[in-house]
């Protein structure tokens, strides 16, 4: 598949890179609202709809799966084609199948609309949005990384509270339209201020990269193939946890749709920004005469948080479930604030979106599972018992990092420096 080549620009001011995190920032905050939606006015759909445990939990999973299955596509073409387009027509394209959910009449349009037609808008952000803030932050590619990164948490938290509260008052039909109608004018706003890399000259005289040279990367990188084991951990307890926290709390607490999903939410994400802040900073700083350090950190991130998350799923009073909650959230922050910059130092420049497309496909394949999984093993054992089995996954992730410390991570990035000379 041929795309036009990009036109370079010229270098611009100090403060574009700033005002670029800006509107991604807004982007991924309305990416994660929306993709948490769905877990928060569960409990209704589920009543009206008249969905199983099962049902539930395979809509979740579809939809990962598809953003897995159409995001290699996404990468490729986020390294050849303009990323301003990419980034804009995806969230366009996502908001309307948003507003889409809300006409769902049963489990089949709900499929559709939030699993296949919102999950494949929304492959598109990912890879081109991270390379597009690793082309404009050179020294400060960590704490911009991580800056995005909290919109995540923010984007969780309005959508537990503020799609609950539309759900409890105007039902859940009324919260999918007023996040997709948002994310129509958030589109308008990305396509007349977002630019393009000013970097994109040099990236041509290298030459465009072939779709086999792009799609295969990753798996001729060993240090990439390890942090994306890790990765793929994480995603695993995230969407698990996205989808099955708020009924977790309305169940065992008898909480009403705003509060169980905005509490869901709030202590975890609240310490995940704080963590995500700290280690991506940190990183900044280490990584200077220690690129290691980023593996590290999160290293020990995965470690700490497989703790708290058995702790949030066994946990019997509210105090204990919100400290594992908490405890999780800042620890995945920790984890959260290198995952892409850990990426990039083991991967060409030219090639950072396609690896990274490639990288979460393969996390989503397997992560998507985590929803159905829970879904199963609330109808047998119950759902605490799966939300802390998720602790597992962190200790996998946590044992792939370290082999990719001690085992290939320098003779990669070597490989890959020398590449993007």
């Amino acid at each position: 598949m041929d795309f036009p080549k990009r036109t370079a620009l010229e270098q611009p001011p100090w403060w574009v890179k700033w005002e670029m995190l800006f509107w991604l920032w807004g982007a991924f905050f309305l990416n994660q609202a929306d993709r948490a939606l769905y877990g928060v006015v569960l409990p209704q759909l589920k009543k009206e709809l008249a969905l199983t445990p099962q049902q539930e939990g395979l809509i979740g999973s579809v939809f990962f799966w598809t953003l897995a299955c159409v995001v290699p596509l996404a990468g490729y073409a986020s390294d050849v084609v303009s990323r301003r387009k990419i980034i804009s027509g995806c969230l366009f394209f996502w908001s309307l199948a948003t507003s889409g959910t809300a006409l769902a009449r049963n489990w089949l349009h709900l499929m559709f609309f939030r699993s296949i037609a919102t999950g494949g808008g929304e492959a598109f952000y990912a890879p081109a949005a991270n390379a597009l803030i690793g082309d404009f932050h050179q020294k400060t590619r960590s704490l911009a990384l991580s800056i995005h990164q909290t919109s995540l948490y923010f984007g969780v938290i309005a959508s537990g509270f503020l799609g609950g509260l539309a759900a409890d008052r105007w039902g859940w039909r009324a919260a999918f339209w007023i996040f997709g109608a948002a994310g129509l004018v958030w589109a308008l706003l990305i396509w007349l201020r977002l630019r393009d890399p000013p970097n994109q000259a040099a990236q041509t005289t290298l030459g465009q990269p072939t779709s086999w040279e792009a799609l295969s990367i990753l798996f001729r990188t060993p240090t990439a193939l390890l942090l994306t084991l890790a990765f793929t951990a994480d995603v695993f307890v995230n969407n698990g946890y996205m989808v099955w926290s708020p009924t977790f709390l309305h169940e065992k607490f008898s909480f009403s749709l705003q509060e169980a999903g905005g509490f869901s939410m709030l202590y975890h994400h609240v310490f995940a920004f704080v963590g995500v802040l700290a280690g991506g900073a940190l990183s900044d700083l280490l990584a200077v005469r220690r690129p290691r350090a980023r593996l590290e950190i999160q290293f020990l991130g995965l470690l700490l948080g497989a703790g708290f998350i058995y702790l949030m799923g066994r946990g019997e009073t509210q105090t204990m479930i919100y400290l594992g909650m908490a405890g999780f959230g800042l620890f995945r922050g920790v984890y959260e604030a290198n995952i892409y910059a850990s990426l990039y130092e083991v991967i060409p420049q030219r090639l950072r979106a396609s690896a990274s497309g490639v990288m979460i496909m393969m996390a989503f394949l397997t992560g998507g599972a985590s929803p159905l999984l829970l879904g199963m093993i609330k109808e047998q054992i119950g759902l605490a018992v799966g939300l802390a089995g998720l602790a597992v996954a962190f200790l996998i992730g946590a044992v792939a990092l370290l082999a990719a410390w001690g085992v290939c991570f320098d003779q990669d990035r070597t490989k890959a420096q020398a590449s993007s000379a």
